[in-house]
């Protein structure tokens, strides 16, 4: 097997390279894309934590009437927050939902028009589908490397990987919708004289939106999955305790704060599921 090894494919000395040479280069855009990302953290923090905590249950709760408009919904909304409460964990909370929430804007307003695009283009997206297999199958903590080179510590290199892992869902679900439209429905409105823009407007993505609310629930699933490993490089949020736990084997910080996680996640998913 030596004749195999002795000529390794540098991979490795690859990547360091095309990180050096985005460092040498590219630190222009990597420095204006980590302003505007901690702008829109600070300004979903700021929504979340300057109020009383129990406007910001009431807004949740609201929000859920008009999602879901059902009564049951909303009392799982308000007894979860309450219950984060009780349990002193409403500043981590308050945390995780911006990174949650901040990945959300990104990856879905990033999302849907790739999505769309390739669902119109289908060169586009053989050219994208080993892309996003890549992103997707990748370990989560090679994503960390990087972006501690290119955003230092905290909330920024958090939200990146974060959204890297996860927008590969919001892609394949918007281009599922968009293409799987009946070729009956665009004829349709191409007799009735739809411009391709009133085409897309009225008709693909009408049918395309149970797809597309449930990319959203999957990118709110899975970047709550990310808090933990985003805590790695100093993301606030309910990872850290749990990333405390797991280095003084505290079982019970560990069951309080996991515990929490999934209460945040069973709210937003009965907030944004979209029922059949």
């Amino acid at each position: 097997m030596d004749w195999l090894t002795g000529s390794k494919i540098p991979v490795g000395p690859w990547a360091r390279d095309a990180v050096d040479w985005l460092i040498d280069n590219a630190t222009w855009f990597f420095d204006g894309l980590a302003n505007g990302v901690s702008a829109l953290i600070d300004g979903v923090l700021w929504l979340l934590q300057t109020p009383h905590p129990f406007v910001v249950i009431a807004v949740f709760a609201v929000v859920a009437w008009l999602l879901q408009r059902r009564l049951s919904v909303v009392v799982i909304v308000v007894l979860g927050f309450l219950f984060i409460l009780n349990q002193g964990y409403w500043r981590e909370t308050t945390q995780t939902l911006t990174l949650v929430l901040s990945a959300v804007v990104l990856c879905m307003g990033v999302g849907i028009p790739v999505g769309i695009a390739a669902a119109h283009r289908p060169r586009l997206y053989a050219a994208l589908r080993p892309v996003l297999d890549l992103m997707q199958t990748l370990p989560t903590f090679v994503y960390l490397i990087p972006a501690i080179v290119f955003f230092g510590i905290g909330m920024v290199p958090g939200l990146v990987a974060t959204a890297i892992f996860v927008l590969p869902a919001p892609i394949r679900l918007t281009h599922l919708g968009i293409s799987s439209t009946p070729s009956a429905l665009k004829e349709a409105g191409l007799a009735f004289g739809a411009t391709p823009f009133q085409l897309l407007w009225k008709v693909e993505l009408p049918y395309a939106f149970p797809q597309i609310m449930a990319g959203l629930t999957q990118t709110i699933m899975l970047s709550l999955s990310m808090v933990v490993i985003a805590a790695l490089v100093g993301a606030d949020g309910l990872g850290v305790p749990v990333v405390r736990a797991l280095n003084t084997v505290n079982t019970a910080l560990g069951f309080e704060a996991g515990l929490v996680i999934v209460v945040v996640a069973i709210m937003l998913d009965r907030m944004f599921r979209r029922e059949t």
